[in-house]
């Protein structure tokens, strides 16, 4: 799926076909479409009860002589039709308002169950911002077909037919002067309602300029006042207001021809209409009733015909949406199980090997990250990768827990070739602590707990205590149940990273990915977390990605990336002595530039 830039509004599709998806979703539920069903036959029945009734209050109550016993009937016959409308109504609101929100909720939870079988790659082709919006603004847009405009469209529809047909009955001659002019009225009404709707959109993109350039430039005054570049931004802002002024007044201006039109239209029919009429009443051809009911049945008609050109506009854009939303249903994971994963050895060694391995990724395929890259990793060894930026690095560490496959070689761990394992088997003996320790919102036991979900509270205080956590948590307001805020943002850096670390040590796995664990702290929280990683590797295959060498001299290998390669293997002391790459970059990060070895 190609990257699209996040919509403030949902754009309307070609065609209704995108729509089978929601009814699809709503055919699970058939009590609750019959139920809706019902009282929506029901309502538009009432509705077009309400004129003949009227016939019988003018004809039997507002002539000469009138039978007082009659004109009750009649009345309360009017007034038990507008009790079942309005309970009708209700029912009609209640149940589809239900069924939208369950069809909603059903397909925002199949959108995420799909999301989350996903590789991360998608979410880098991807922006998560307009996944966010599909989630939002599309699913909104999906409950109003469903739970509105559906019912809207059906009872307007039946209305419509019923309401012509009643006409037809009424007087047919007069009947026929509607049908020519139910077409000449709503026909320049639905033209110009879509240039409203045009001028509207482009009304509304405006306005998000204006939004848009205020948040950039109050984000940005610094930098603004400190390059003296005040008056242009006026400038840019005066011109960005300008045009938001000239949007508006050409949609007030067509909005205004639209109500000129509606109104000469719409009262010119009905006049016309209402003269044939008093003529035939004139000449005893018709009564006085059936020209008040032709008449308020011929306005509801007219209405539910309007309106239906309104809800086909709806309906295009909830198609749209639908559109959308299918396509996030229908991606499937690049990196899958295979349909007969070979299973991990038991108990698990913690050996990890790569093979040959060369890979590109799907957004750069002509740049290779990885090289015929070949590295074996012994259980409980510490290896250490280093190297510049953009030496492929980090990529080892996505191999390594099948976010992507390699276009060749093999990646294997305990033997077992990660094409051929499950993916999730995989994860599960590797504990990631990346650079920057990412918390939820949430309390700090779900953020510690979140490699071993069933650990109880003694384990989480034990993996605290490893992770030299265990003060700062005990001093929360709350303790374990203390709310960390957005990202963990009540916790300093170093704090976050400690509590990474506490969730690795409970995930209790035999492979440690180590990402520049440290490389972003202060030097007492680098101690810390230092004395924290220190006791998590003991006894773990661990593999270390660190710019900041002094981290890594331990490490029982150092193995050097450049351009995707390994161009040096050793320990310490071995590659400083060699005089390559390594000792470039330990000379620019050490004293003086002095080697200690």
């Amino acid at each position: 799926m190609a990257r699209r830039p996040v919509k403030e509004t949902v754009e309307p599709a070609d065609n209704l076909g995108p729509l089978a998806m929601i009814f699809s979703a709503a055919a699970r539920y058939p009590v609750l479409i019959a139920l809706a069903g019902t009282a929506l036959a029901v309502t538009a029945s009432a509705t077009l009860a309400i004129p003949a009734y009227f016939r019988g209050v003018i004809d039997s109550g507002f002539a000469a002589g009138a039978d007082p016993a009659q004109i009750n009937v009649w009345f309360r016959r009017l007034g038990l039709v507008a009790l079942v409308l309005a309970l009708g109504t209700a029912c009609r609101f209640y149940f589809v308002s239900i069924l939208g929100e369950r069809v909603v909720a059903d397909i925002r939870l199949a959108v995420q169950t799909n999301l989350m079988r996903l590789s991360p790659g998608f979410f880098e082709e991807n922006s998560p911002s307009e996944i966010s919006s599909r989630m939002t603004a599309d699913t909104a847009q999906i409950e109003n077909v469903v739970g509105t405009t559906m019912s809207v469209a059906l009872r307007n529809a039946i209305t419509a037919v019923g309401g012509l047909a009643y006409m037809v009955y009424l007087a047919p001659t007069l009947a026929m002067l509607m049908v020519v002019a139910i077409p000449l009225v709503i026909a320049p009404i639905a033209i110009f309602g879509r240039r409203v709707r045009k001028a509207s959109r482009d009304s509304q993109d405006r306005i998000a300029t204006v939004g848009s350039r205020v948040t950039e430039v109050l984000g940005a005054m610094k930098i603004v006042q400190a390059f003296n570049q005040e008056k242009r931004e006026e400038q840019r802002f005066a011109a960005s207001v300008e045009d938001t002024f000239q949007a508006a007044r050409t949609r007030i201006m067509i909005r205004a021809i639209l109500t000129a039109t509606a109104i000469a239209l719409i009262f010119g029919a009905l006049t016309f209409i209402m003269w044939r009429g008093a003529m035939l009443v004139a000449q005893g051809t018709l009564t006085g009733g059936t020209i008040a009911a032709f008449v308020f049945t011929g306005l509801i008609a007219a209405g539910s015909f309007g309106s239906l050109t309104e809800v086909y506009g709806e309906l295009l854009r909830g198609a749209g949406a639908a559109s959308r939303l299918s396509e996030l249903l229908a991606q499937q994971p690049t990196v899958a199980p295979p349909a007969r994963p070979v299973a991990l050895p038991i108990p698990p060694r913690g050996a990890l090997a790569f093979q040959n391995v060369s890979f590109s990724y799907p957004t750069r395929p002509t740049d290779t990250a990885i090289k015929d890259f070949t590295l074996t990793v012994e259980p409980g060894e510490t290896v250490a990768i280093v190297g510049p930026s953009g030496a492929g690095k980090s990529t080892i560490f996505q191999l390594a827990e099948r976010f992507y496959d390699p276009q060749s070689g093999t990646v294997k761990l305990d033997g077992v070739p990660l094409t051929q394992a499950d993916p999730a088997e995989v994860r599960r003996r590797m504990a990631l602590v990346p650079q920057e320790g990412v918390l939820f919102a949430a309390n700090a036991r779900d953020n510690l707990r979140y490699g071993a979900w069933d650990a109880d509270d003694e384990a989480i205080w034990e993996a605290a205590r490893a992770a030299n956590a265990e003060k700062f948590l005990r001093d929360l307001p709350e303790g374990l149940d203390t709310y960390l805020g957005e990202g963990g943002a009540r916790l300093s850096g170093g704090q976050r990273q400690r509590v990474a670390i506490a969730r690795a040590v409970l995930r209790d796995a035999p492979i440690l990915l180590l990402d520049e664990a440290t490389s972003a702290l202060d030097a007492e929280s680098e101690r810390l977390v230092q004395q924290a990683l220190e006791r998590l590797m003991m006894g773990r295959t661990t593999l270390v990605i660190a710019h900041r060498l002094a981290t890594v001299r331990a490490a029982n290998r150092i193995v050097v990336m450049d351009e995707g390669r390994i161009v040096e293997q050793g320990d310490h002391a071995a590659l400083v002595a060699r005089g390559g790459l390594y000792a470039r970059l330990a000379a620019l990060q050490f004293d003086d530039g002095k080697l200690a070895v």
